[in-house]
């Protein structure tokens, strides 16, 4: 090389080492540090949750008030069509047995009716897991999505 030729350096930086995960991923990742634990009926620590006392555990977390009984959703928040949900929105269920409110979501992978929540299932599994809205089970009793997180 020449004294008058410059050799240009280019240095990528991967932008993910310097910033901090979104408040939705991070949703996700504490709920999913759940997984396994107990269903118990009116739960809401470690020990064992129901799917409100799930929810509400998960957002209390990060400071986020919701309410604690799954009948409190009818009214909360704002609706948002299911083809728009994102990470962090809440489902909202009718109850498997009443024609009411009665089982709750986070949704960790929306995919419209292929969408993926984490709960605290009273069904089989009887523990904090991940299903579905394609599971007949959940599809059917699907009322709302509800967004929480204004980002």
């Amino acid at each position: 090389m020449g004294e008058d030729e410059t050799t240009e350096i280019r240095v990528e930086l991967n932008s993910s080492l310097d910033t901090k995960p979104s408040l939705r991923d991070s949703l996700e990742d504490f709920g999913k540090e759940l997984l396994g634990v107990p269903y118990i009926y009116a739960g809401s620590s470690r020990a064992g949750f129901d799917c409100s006392g799930f929810v509400h555990y998960v957002f209390k977390n990060f400071g986020i008030s919701v309410p604690r009984s799954s009948s409190q959703f009818s009214d909360f928040g704002e609706e948002v069509a299911l083809d728009l949900v994102q990470k962090g929105d809440i489902l909202v269920f009718l109850s498997p047995t009443r024609d009411e409110i009665g089982h709750l979501g986070i949704v960790i992978n929306p995919n419209g009716m292929e969408t993926e929540f984490i709960h605290a299932s009273s069904g089989k599994e009887m523990q904090v897991v991940i299903s579905s809205l394609k599971q007949p089970n959940y599809n059917r009793r699907f009322v709302k999505a509800i967004k929480v997180i204004e980002e």
